[in-house]
């Protein structure tokens, strides 16, 4: 008993130290916390806030006019036992972000790792020229002409010419073809903020580094790359990795404005997609809070999976 007392003392007073210690060093560093506080009170306000009241409102029935009540996990239940559609969307999701998420993280990776090898004015050309989808807004509107389900369209017109087709194929209102144009266009859109960050990132890598490798015993440039280059831009590519499972996650207009809304038989349906139906349109609030949530976490689970393996980057 004497010693647990004497324990329980000790942990008192090295916790005590602890906060006096912790609170010297806020007293030090006032400036800076006093210049971060308004980006934290509006981090906070527009993003974190939203997230936990979202979260909550996930447990109750809500919409927007009268106040809400609370059903706990009726719509978590009803998601995942009753609505088919959300199936659908959870299964297009997953396959859409198992596909464009990966190759376009790799393909940005490569292309600038490529490109930085570029004379600087070639160099500046090359990443116009990639980034340019993702500059461009609205400019994969043009993969309707492409894919135009008349003998209009671009594809449509060359296999008619060749003979390949008898009559056009209806490429956005066929369910087979709909989820494997958007993943195409996806990734012809992919090169975008992470894309520059790399580009950046191996901008500003120290040149002293690879001299020093080259003197411990490196031989070759995909030893470079995988015993320097990365380790060194652990920071972009975990910025660059965010960026794209979002991105992979979180498609929605690409969808809709290729294959309508909803798609044929829900081809093209998202998790976006079904929460913009339930949040913008049947204004069932509660409801849509719970697939946020669910996409959400998602999302959460990916990106600490994906920094648990850049970990491992280098050894």
């Amino acid at each position: 008993m004497v010693q647990l007392v004497k324990k329980t003392k000790v942990a008192g007073a090295i916790k005590r130290r602890r906060e006096a210690g912790l609170w010297k060093e806020v007293k030090r560093n006032k400036a800076i916390y006093a210049m971060l506080a308004p980006y934290f009170l509006i981090f906070f306000t527009f993003t974190v806030l939203p997230v936990v009241l979202s979260m909550i409102v996930s447990f109750t029935d809500f919409n927007m006019l009268e106040f809400p009540e609370w059903v706990g996990w009726r719509n978590y239940a009803q998601l995942f036992v009753r609505d088919d559609v959300f199936l659908i969307a959870l299964k297009n999701t997953l396959l859409f972000a198992a596909i464009t998420g990966p190759i376009s993280y790799i393909a940005c990776f490569v292309l600038a790792w490529v490109i930085n090898e570029f004379p600087p004015k070639l160099r500046a050309i090359a990443t116009l020229v990639f980034y340019a989808p993702a500059l461009s807004g609205s400019a994969y509107i043009v993969w309707t002409l492409l894919f135009s389900n008349d003998s209009y369209g671009y594809i449509n017109a060359f296999l008619l010419k060749w003979h390949l087709i008898l009559e056009p194929i209806l490429w956005l209102k066929t369910p087979k073809y709909i989820l494997p144009i958007i993943i195409i266009v996806q990734l012809w859109l992919s090169l975008g903020t992470s894309f520059l960050a790399f580009i950046a990132g191996l901008q500003s890598m120290d040149k002293s580094l690879h001299e020093a490798g080259a003197i411990d015993g490196i031989r070759n440039r995909w030893q470079e790359l995988w015993f320097i280059t990365l380790p060194s831009m652990k920071p972009m590519l975990m910025f660059g990795a965010v960026i794209q499972i979002t991105a992979s996650f979180a498609v929605a207009e690409v969808a809709t404005a290729l294959a309508g809304f909803p798609s044929v038989k829900y081809a093209g349906h998202t998790i976006v997609t079904h929460l913009m139906d339930y949040g913008t349109i049947r204004f069932e609030m509660g409801y849509a809070s719970s697939i946020a949530t669910v996409l959400f976490g998602m999302m959460l689970g990916s990106n600490l999976l994906v920094r648990k393996l850049l970990t491992k980057v280098g050894e």
